[in-house]
């Protein structure tokens, strides 16, 4: 998914930063996991439930969602800065509007609309009653859900507001003193502690929407929502700093062990106190929700970089792969789990089954209508020879820039 947070430092070279490549495909397709264990938790309100539950399957959605967007917005941060010193704050823009805000438009309707069809199936093939919500009422920008897909509208808000603060920050102090404020912000949040000065924004999100049940709630409608803005407009800010400081990274991943202990511990600590009839006061909740979110982060840039210094191809594929795969799965894995849900089978092997269908799905999809075709081009802003995977090729994949960004 080179498109939100490609990790190639320069246009002209095949050069990535493997371990953020393989944390930004980590971050999406966490998302397509955390869906896939949602029929399985007890009295959760979601488009299938299953037959069988476990309050197990908690555990995993809890700690996902604790991080995973706060991990993209921050990558999509460090390589947006990279971008913009690179190609300029014009051409960054228009590389944004074409894959992120044109994607959301193109596929709502394939990836959100469809998905009331499939909750009328589910309910017929099922013997479930149909909830059918009251029709939407106010400006249409309130009467459509952008379901899903609510991160790439929520980005776009990100880059668009920090494009005018940098350009009002460079119209005030001048481009060198915008450098050497961003490096010095850098170092701050790459200091062992750093991790707490990046809690703020998340926590201020979760006191802003007055509960921590759920961690950061996505927006409904296509209005900006200020909880999840505040959020991930602070991840994202980070990012932008933590590229500004040549050595961040390293930094941070000297200290993996520390902020990986401090992310189990916080959040076996929150999950214990997640139930809705907790008495912990809303901002020591929140705190703690928004530090263990923080030192998963952390914890997760610190192994990417240490350990995954090497081009894997495997994880180099799934990477371009990532961003189609997330925007086209929730049909593809709705539709299927409403095949299995009254069948009489354990949960793991109703999830294994899942996984491994729905992913070759997701995958074949991408090799054969994505990989070297011109949607590859749009949303990768590469297209690759066709091969069969067991193929070989002698032509190397050519890089179609449009005169954007990298990222």
């Amino acid at each position: 998914m080179a498109s939100l947070t490609d990790s190639r430092p320069d246009l002209g070279s095949d050069t990535r930063v493997h371990g953020l490549d393989a944390l930004r495909a980590g971050a999406l397709l966490l998302g397509i996991g955390l869906h896939s264990l949602l029929p399985f938790l007890p009295g959760l309100p979601w488009l299938v439930s299953d037959t069988r539950s476990t309050w197990l399957a908690g555990v995993p959605v809890y700690v996902i969602h604790l991080f995973r967007m706060a991990l993209f917005m921050l990558l999509a941060g460090y390589f947006g800065r990279l971008t913009l010193q690179r190609r300029g704050p014009g051409r960054y823009l228009r590389d944004r509007m074409i894959r992120i805000l044109l994607p959301l438009v193109v596929f709502w309707p394939v990836a959100v609309l469809s998905l009331g069809v499939l909750a009328v199936i589910n309910a017929q093939a099922n013997g479930i009653p149909l909830v059918v919500p009251p029709p939407p009422q106010g400006p249409p920008l309130l009467m459509i859900n952008p379901g899903q897909l609510w991160f790439l509208l929520v980005l776009m808000q990100c880059v668009a507001i920090m494009l005018a603060i940098r350009g009002l920050a460079v119209l005030l102090l001048g481009t060198q003193r915008c450098r050497q404020l961003a490096a010095w912000c850098g170092g701050l949040l790459s200091h062992p502690a750093g991790g707490l000065l990046a809690a703020v924004p998340y926590t201020a999100a979760l006191i802003l929407q007055g509960t921590v049940l759920g961690g950061i709630i996505a927006p409904a409608t296509l209005l900006p929502s200020l909880p999840p803005v505040t959020a991930y407009l602070g991840a994202f800010t980070v990012g932008w700093a933590l590229h500004a400081r040549a050595d961040a990274m390293t930094r941070i991943a000297r200290f993996w062990p520390v902020h990986l202990t401090g992310a189990v511990v916080l959040s076996a600590i929150g999950l214990s106190h997640s139930d809705p009839g907790s008495t912990t006061p809303l901002p020591l909740a929140a705190a703690g929700m928004a530090v263990a979110a923080w030192c998963w982060v952390y914890a997760l840039l610190g192994l990417g970089t240490r350990f995954l210094r090497r081009e894997r191809p495997a994880v180099r594929y799934l990477a371009d792969a990532s961003y189609w795969m997330y925007l086209i799965h929730l049909p593809l894995l709705v539709g299927f789990e409403i095949l299995l849900v009254r069948l009489d089978w354990p949960i793991m092997v109703k999830l294994t089954l899942t996984w491994l269908v729905v992913g070759t799905a997701l995958v074949v999809s991408y090799h054969l209508l994505v990989r070297s075709t011109p949607i590859g081009r749009w949303l990768n802003r590469r297209r690759y020879p066709f091969r069969l995977p067991w193929g070989r090729t002698k032509r190397r994949a050519t890089n179609f820039t449009w005169g954007m960004s990298s990222n």
